[in-house]
């Protein structure tokens, strides 16, 4: 009788659990399947859109803030040009203050590797025919040397030379010069003659100072001058016997990804400078053969020394060679009359013709084809900035930056392993 009391007890129990069961899941529903939603119990907690501003701006991709918007587009962008422009300028100019202030170093420097380039074919030659690299740079420099002494030495003797007979001339036509103003169609007379030449006498006291100190300058002039001699032979030397040493150096101090691009730029840049610098020499050849040639056709005094200064001027391209002919044609007024000084100066600018419209074009071609506005204005530049020595290195500086900057910004370079070593560009 007790275990059928327990048995009743134990089912009721069991049947209240069922009703309690069924009652919980009537209150939440029909079961889903899959897992809980957002807001459910167990679900993840959904998130409340951001807040949306009714009066917001259409911001430019181009602005960083909502004050940029605010600013015109066209604004912000000359404003972008402006600041850049400003710091390249500032990075300009303090760079030209360093070319100025080391210029006894630098220039020396810039024309020992003009000379590099032009002497390096020499030393190329004498190293295929088994020469050591230290003698074969000091034959060449050494021949090199000597042949500028020597036509110095010949230039000089003929100057002296010829300096009383000129002298005769030049007083011969200054006298002819004062005729013609007191006879000519100004009529000047002979007080204002003695007024001018006095004026001019007092303009020569008044400023002995200033030549005395011109003078002393002179002087301080010729020091630098020595010591840039010096160090342009040195530098040469070094150039023509260790320049891959010295390129492999310069190149390694680069970040490994930058080294194939500065080695492709920098081999182009030096096979542009040879070009340029082999097609000068000819050209000015040309030029000092032609204009001395009808020298001494006209026997005019100082022709050799004139076609020397002729071929030096030619090397400041389009201007030198006329300028330095310009000497030639007064030097025939003075000697010849005026009459041989026109046929000189017919001459000048028929070879300058054929140097700008066939050796140029023809000796040079397209490796260094610079456009004649940009060698105009190279010139003129360098001639403000370091004076007769500027006006000599602005193009082939302008030639070689121009083929550098091309084959850096239009040519890819090879793939290579990070661990992989450049290889220096040939050495003379």
């Amino acid at each position: 009788m007790l275990s059928r009391e327990v048995s009743l007890r134990r089912f009721e129990q069991l049947r209240a659990r069922i009703r309690r069961a069924y009652a919980s899941g009537r209150a939440s529903g029909p079961p889903r399947h899959g897992p809980p939603r957002a807001g459910e119990p167990g679900g993840p907690v959904e998130a409340s859109p951001p807040p949306v501003e009714e009066s917001a701006p259409i911001v430019h991709p181009s602005t960083s803030s909502r004050d940029d918007a605010d600013v015109p587009h066209v604004l912000r962008i000359a404003a972008a040009w402006s600041w850049r422009l400003i710091v390249v300028g500032l990075v300009a100019w303090a760079l030209l203050k360093v070319i100025e202030t080391l210029k006894i170093v630098i220039i020396p420097l810039v024309i020992a590797l003009l000379l590099s380039a032009l002497l390096a074919p020499a030393v190329g030659w004498l190293l295929r025919a088994r020469f050591p690299r230290s003698l074969a740079t000091a034959v060449v420099l050494v021949g090199g040397l000597a042949a500028v002494v020597g036509t110095l030495t010949l230039v000089v003797n003929e100057f002296i030379r010829g300096v009383p007979d000129l002298s005769r001339n030049a007083t011969d036509g200054i006298r002819q010069i004062q005729d013609w103003l007191q006879t000519g169609p100004l009529h000047v007379s002979d007080r204002q003659l003695d007024s001018y030449i006095a004026q001019g006498e007092r303009w020569i006291n008044e400023n002995t100072k200033a030549l005395t100190s011109g003078a002393v300058s002179t002087a301080a002039t010729v020091a630098e001058l020595l010591t840039g001699t010096l160090l342009v032979l040195f530098a040469t030397f070094f150039f023509l016997r260790d320049g891959g040493k010295i390129w492999r150096f310069l190149v390694r101090l680069l970040p490994v990804a930058a080294r194939w691009r500065v080695d492709d730029a920098g081999r182009a840049a030096w096979a542009t400078l040879v070009a340029y610098v082999r097609a000068t020499v000819l050209v000015a050849f040309i030029d000092a053969v032609g204009i001395g040639v009808f020298l001494v056709i006209f026997d005019i005094p100082f022709a050799f020394p004139l076609a020397a200064l002729v071929f030096l001027g030619a090397f400041i391209p389009i201007v030198g060679a006329t300028l330095s002919g310009t000497v030639a044609v007064l030097v025939a007024l003075v000697d010849s009359g005026w009459v041989t000084a026109l046929i000189i100066l017919g001459v000048v600018i028929g070879v300058q013709q054929v140097e700008g419209h066939i050796l140029q074009p023809l000796i040079m071609g397209r490796a260094v084809a610079i456009h004649p506005l940009a060698v105009i204005v190279a010139i003129a530049a360098g001639v403000v900035l370091a004076g007769i020595v500027g006006a000599l290195v602005a193009v082939p500086l302008v030639a070689v930056l121009n083929t550098a900057v091309r084959r850096l910004a239009h040519r890819r370079p090879p793939e290579v392993p990070p661990d992989a070593v450049v290889v220096a560009p040939p050495s003379p």
